[in-house]
């Protein structure tokens, strides 16, 4: 029987907690975003939700990109600061692969490496995903290169 190690943000990682965290899903995602907000000017509960809306920017931007509309690299890189900032490290990168669509993960690992904050695997629907499994984006990594 195959044993998930213990990954800093799951359930297993917090045994106190009730909510089970192991995986994320639209049940547990604010409960586990709220968990892991560290804002201390946060004003109440519209800020917070203005600060979730930076995964919809993103995952808005992401699509763009696709489409062949210019992509925001500055702006992008600038979201996911603010995200790290906000949410810690490993939290921040939990929420980030459930929030965006795997189809954009060589995006997201890109830039994610850029900043140095891709990890060696994700949880991902209770799957372990080593990270070497996705893939880079090569143009963008030319164009993070040029800032």
């Amino acid at each position: 029987m195959f044993v998930l190690p213990q990954i800093p943000g799951s359930a297993r990682h917090y045994p106190h907690s009730k909510m089970n965290f192991d995986e994320l899903n639209e049940e547990n995602f604010i409960m586990y975003a709220i968990k892991h907000y560290d804002n201390p000017g946060c004003n109440g509960i519209v800020e917070f939700n203005d600060d979730l809306k930076r995964f919809k920017y993103l995952k808005r931007l992401f699509r763009k990109s696709i489409r062949g509309e210019e992509l925001k690299e500055r702006l992008i890189l600038n979201h996911i600061i603010v995200l790290y900032n906000l949410f810690g490290n490993i939290a921040a990168t939990r929420m980030l692969f459930y929030k965006i669509d795997q189809t954009h993960w060589p995006q997201l690992k890109t830039f994610l490496v850029f900043l140095n904050c891709m990890p060696e695997h994700i949880l991902h629907q209770g799957q372990i995903v080593p990270s070497s499994q996705i893939s880079l984006d090569a143009e963008l990594v030319e164009l993070l290169r040029n800032i």
